[in-house]
């Protein structure tokens, strides 16, 4: 098995132990000294135990849909639906490996932007036709969710939850 495979396997096994709430197992992906960053908080932990103390305390039920895994090498992306306590957020968890364990981990959450926010002049005009058409008696739910396009400009599009799936 390559490092690829085998560190692909732990990213898995993290998510899936995250699901279950074994704590041992979701923590034992990190370094002995790696770091969690929250940049929309600023928090930042520093040390595997602390890293799970932290996650150990959250008092909301939460739950993991890992939509993409993607990387190789030392530089890893995971893109997840969390849901805390019923409430959905999209996740990006971007992971620095070093030594077979996660040193350094960005993660960013976002909750669901309501579409009345969504001025009609922030619409992309290469985004195409309206995305929504064809939808009849669908949910109107609106998730997050990054096109292939808008991941190269940078620019956020935002799709019905019907468009959210595991790739």
């Amino acid at each position: 098995m390559d490092a690829d495979t085998r560190t692909r396997a732990a990213i898995e096994e993290h998510w899936q132990a995250s699901e279950r709430g074994d704590n041992e197992t979701e923590h034992a992906i990190y370094a002995v000294d790696g770091v969690l960053d929250y940049p929309q908080s600023g928090e930042r932990f520093q040390g595997r135990a602390a890293i799970a103390a932290q996650r150990g305390g959250h008092p909301a039920s939460r739950h993991f849909t890992v939509l993409r895994i993607t990387g190789g090498g030392d530089l890893w992306v995971c893109e997840c639906i969390i849901t805390y306590d019923g409430a959905p957020s999209y996740s990006v968890s971007i992971m620095e490996f070093a030594g077979g364990h996660v040193a350094h981990e960005t993660q960013v959450l976002r909750r669901p932007l309501r579409r009345a926010r969504m001025a009609g002049s922030a619409r992309r005009a290469d985004a195409g036709p309206d995305h929504r058409q064809g939808l009849t008696g669908a949910k109107a739910v609106w998730r997050p969710r990054a096109s292939r396009s808008s991941r190269r400009s940078g620019i956020d599009l935002y799709h019905h939850e019907a468009d959210l799936r595991p790739y």
